[in-house]
């Protein structure tokens, strides 16, 4: 039976079952597509680093035996839909079957299914064989449950997969390290130099720059640096072990003007293509700290495997648990527009400045740079959770919607109303000051609420909770700052609302 078997850009996956064998009778296909491009706009670097990554791997499949239709960008034979270049090599190869790797976005999803409802034969959908859960997991394992704790589901995950146990206790006595993982990096311990690949993508950049894809962001070098095949996603995954790993948990929050990567692992733009899985790093990552525990806390290595095991699948599953209404929650009904500043870095907040700058430069900022900076902004400034989407969608290298859109629409914007984190993550200028050096050099003043010089995190944060009282006054966790609240002077409070509002009318002043 003559078969055509779909790889999508994320699905770059040489260990996977299809693999294992090569016939005359499989054809394999991937495409470079206009739909994918365009449908957010997305950093230069993301879409290099995708169109490079699917190249290599198109590549590796065929040096294996298997025979591989590849579409670049440019290619007339392009339609730059999926469908309709999948119709295009039904009809070429007279194909009698389709199949296809379930995909992790619900719009590629839905695409799929109903292109398979209208084929007049045989079509199967497969696993994906890269997570550690299935998409229902998550749903099922809190079904009847008012709240989706990650902690719960994490703890089930260690026990699940035996994963730092020691029969059915967590080892060292505590199933979590975060106390240990919020550290302010002051220069006191060396930050080695991170793992450069310079991968050649001049080709990629002129073909993209051909075919006129409108993208943002910056690529000062003809060399994309992170990994874009499985050999280099190992040994920038050695590179961590040895080198990053001790100290990741320390300063897994910390952030710093002078340093762009800290400690982390920078992995996630190969494990979210499938490049490495999960076990392939938790495995590695566990063999190497059984062999130097002597030298690497167990509070480093836990930080660590909670964010691959824990958050990363907790979000995979809320992902489709939740969807499609999902993607359109607005429980604090915020409809305030992005400030300009997101897309060029110019600001004279410093902690934003630096935060976005990395971004535009790197497509990359570690999660508390895009929840405690960009994020927190953002929701303090209420803005429209579309608006967040599609920058934090669009600017992060290994940003896809499956990991993007629960972090953002709801670990960072709170617009689901609770439904992923118990509280807003909203802080005033206190918390970016405790954890970084931002605020020693910049032009706000971190202790002031009001006045020209004030640090507008400040009268951001009060007036963010006196507006939202009505959806956040009865939440647990937000009692004892809405005690503070109520004990201010109501003048005081008006002259910081006032403070608060001049700065989200006139955000691009600031």
């Amino acid at each position: 039976m003559k078969t055509l078997r779909l790889i999508l850009g994320d699905q770059l996956n040489i260990k996977h079952s299809w693999f294992k064998s090569t016939t005359k009778d499989v054809t394999y296909c991937m495409f470079e597509m206009r739909q994918e491009t365009d449908y957010v706009k997305h950093h230069i670097q993301k879409v290099i680093g995708f169109f490079a990554a699917m190249r290599e791997f198109s590549k590796t499949v065929a040096s294996e035996g298997h025979h591989i239709e590849y579409f670049r960008i440019n290619d007339t034979q392009n339609t730059q839909d999926l469908t309709k270049n999948l119709k295009l090599l039904i009809e070429r190869h007279d194909i009698e079957c389709f199949e296809y790797i379930q995909p992790d976005e619900y719009r590629l999803d839905l695409q799929l299914k109903t292109l398979c409802k209208a084929l007049q034969f045989e079509s199967k959908a497969v696993s994906v064989e890269h997570f550690y859960t299935k998409r229902q997991d998550l749903a099922q394992f809190f079904k009847g449950k008012k709240q989706y704790l990650m902690e719960n589901f994490y703890r089930d995950m260690r026990k699940k997969h035996d994963i730092l146990m020691i029969s059915d206790q967590p080892e060292g006595g505590q199933w979590n390290y975060d106390k240990s993982n919020r550290n302010t990096w002051k220069g006191d311990v060396d930050i080695p130099t991170y793992k450069l690949f310079k991968n050649d993508v001049s080709e990629v950049q002129t073909d993209i720059e051909t075919a006129q894809i409108k993208t943002f962001g910056r690529l000062e070098t003809k060399t994309f640096s992170y990994p874009i095949t499985r050999p280099q996603a190992l040994k920038q995954l050695k590179y961590f072990c040895e080198t990053l790993l001790v100290h990741f948990g320390d300063y897994q929050d910390a952030m710093h003007t002078d340093e762009t990567y800290l400690f982390h692992s920078r992995l996630s733009f190969a494990m979210n293509l499938k490049l490495l899985s999960p076990r392939d790093v938790v495995t590695t990552v566990m063999n190497y700290y059984r062999k130097h525990s002597d030298a690497i806390h167990i509070s480093q290595v836990e930080g660590f495997i909670r964010q691959v095991i824990g958050w990363r699948e907790y979000m995979r599953g809320m992902y489709w648990a939740l969807m499609p209404d999902y993607k359109s929650k607005n429980e604090l009904e915020n409809h305030n527009s992005l400030a300009d500043f997101f897309w060029t870095g110019d600001t004279k907040m410093n902690c934003l400045k630096h935060a976005i700058t990395n971004s535009l430069d790197n497509g990359y900022a570690h999660h508390i740079q895009r929840l405690m900076i960009t994020g927190n902004y953002a929701l303090l400034t209420q803005t429209n959770p579309d608006d967040v989407d599609a920058w934090y969608l669009g600017i992060y290298v290994d940003a896809i919607e499956w990991v993007q859109l629960p972090n953002t629409r709801g670990m960072s914007q709170f617009a689901d109303g609770g439904q992923i984190a118990t509280k807003p993550y909203v802080s005033s200028g206190s918390y970016i000051n405790k954890m970084s050096n931002y605020c020693k050099s910049c032009h706000y003043n971190k202790n002031k609420k009001i006045g020209d010089d004030a640090c507008p995190f400040n009268s951001l944060y009060w007036n963010f909770l006196d507006d939202k009282r009505d959806q956040l006054g009865d939440n647990f966790r937000m009692g004892m700052m809405y005690n503070i609240l109520d004990k201010m002077n109501p003048q005081d409070l008006q002259q910081i609302k006032e403070k608060a509002q001049d700065i989200i009318t006139h955000q691009n002043s600031y």
